[in-house]
């Protein structure tokens, strides 16, 4: 096993400022800030993951899913996001058909939405 195999990896976003990173991460996702040793960094623990928010010129640049969540329902997290104000993304997918915000594919449930600078994020449930 190779010494990257062996160890954790952590999530990574780009954002332009920190405080309304804090408000949508903490206020409308829900994520518990973890310990930071840098002021231009926030941690937020997620499972046994840990995604690290970090300030970047480049916030938002990325035009594909930055960060998925597995979850055991993506249809009622997604209720529960939407009633915190966040809004999702609508793509049109080759085999996929939506009902509302949730995206079905096969046994899959995908929703998609944005952080203020325009990061994707993704929730999941099979």
């Amino acid at each position: 096993m190779s010494e990257l195999a062996a160890n954790d990896a952590i999530a990574t976003i780009a954002v332009r400022d920190l405080a309304k990173a804090r408000q949508f991460y903490e206020g409308k996702l829900g994520l518990t800030p973890a310990t930071s040793s840098e002021k231009s960094v926030l941690n937020y623990k997620s499972g046994k993951s840990t995604l690290m928010v970090y300030m970047s010129d480049f916030a938002g640049t990325n035009n594909a899913t930055a960060v998925t969540w597995i979850v055991d329902d993506a249809e009622v997290l997604a209720r529960a996001l939407k009633a915190k104000g966040v809004v999702f993304e609508h793509y049109d997918f080759p085999g996929t058909t939506r009902k509302g915000d949730v995206h079905f594919a096969g046994k899959l449930k995908n929703v998609w939405f944005k952080d203020p600078d325009g990061n994707i994020l993704a929730v999941v449930s099979g």
